[in-house]
């Protein structure tokens, strides 16, 4: 499975972004997708994950409320959509795929290139 991050760019602080993963290459829907970002001289973090039914989601604590991560099945594609972004929203976003969920970065197979997202006015 091969993965692209994409939609991110600039944006003013209390903008909203939306991000898409698609998936290529393999059966995507079978597996959890998560999103981790990481900033200059940050550790990557965890921001949210999807279960592949959907049915289930998970979100850091610094986003619970203003990030909303969805999925297509049908398109192999996850969405993350950020409202109310502040600067330290900041950092190179990616998307993974697991076999199950985690908010550790090492429990994902699969990986995105990450794409840019700017918090500033």
């Amino acid at each position: 499975v091969q993965l692209q991050a994409y939609g991110g760019g600039l944006v003013q602080p209390g903008g909203s972004l939306s991000l898409s993963c698609a998936a290529f290459g393999g059966p995507s829907s079978r597996y959890t997708v998560g999103w981790f970002r990481q900033a200059p001289g940050k550790e990557r973090e965890f921001v949210a994950a999807i279960r592949w039914t959907g049915s289930s989601t998970y979100y850091a604590n610094s986003v619970k409320g203003r990030f909303t991560i969805s999925r297509d099945n049908a398109k192999n594609t996850v969405y993350l959509q950020m409202n109310g972004l502040t600067p330290g929203d900041a950092a190179v976003y990616y998307c993974a795929a697991g076999s199950s969920y985690s908010y550790r970065a090492t429990n994902y197979d699969y990986w995105g290139q990450g794409t840019q997202v700017t918090v500033s006015s």
